[in-house]
């Protein structure tokens, strides 16, 4: 299962949605977390990136390593995205912004967990470029 399915399947569950909300929740978590990536996926490297650069180091790399995965707070979640896109997000999927940074609360820590685990993290980052850009958002 690819990442993307696997968000989609986490937040979607979270939401109470069918399998036939599917495409729409797969376009919002690519809103939320593609930072621009042209294929509408999600981008590991600015979200990682962002819990550095946002005092979340600890948080991120509990998600990274193989421990138990620390928690993020819905406050930390709207720090984190942006309140805007949170409230455009719980809009287009006809939710309040509460039960989707709940749904994220669950989300965020099992896609970032599952992609490095196994050493995937590289394929998921989008191989040696991607794995730079990431060092590069780490290190600023």
């Amino acid at each position: 299962m690819d990442l993307m399915q696997m968000a989609t399947q986490i937040l979607g569950a979270k939401l109470g949605g069918s399998s036939n909300n599917n495409d729409l929740v797969s376009s919002v978590i690519g809103s939320l977390l593609g930072g621009g990536s042209k294929e509408g996926g999600i981008d590991l490297g600015s979200l990682v990136g962002g819990l550095q650069n946002g005092g979340l180091a600890d948080i991120a790399q509990s998600w990274l390593g193989d421990g138990d995965n620390a928690e993020i707070s819905q406050s930390q979640i709207t720090d984190l995205l942006g309140s805007e896109k949170i409230q455009e997000a719980a809009s287009q999927l006809g939710t309040d912004q509460n039960d989707l940074l709940s749904g994220l609360q669950e989300m965020l820590p099992q896609i970032v967990d599952k992609s490095s685990s196994g050493g995937n993290l590289l394929d998921a980052v989008g191989g040696i470029g991607g794995l730079a850009s990431l060092a590069g958002k780490l290190f600023k």
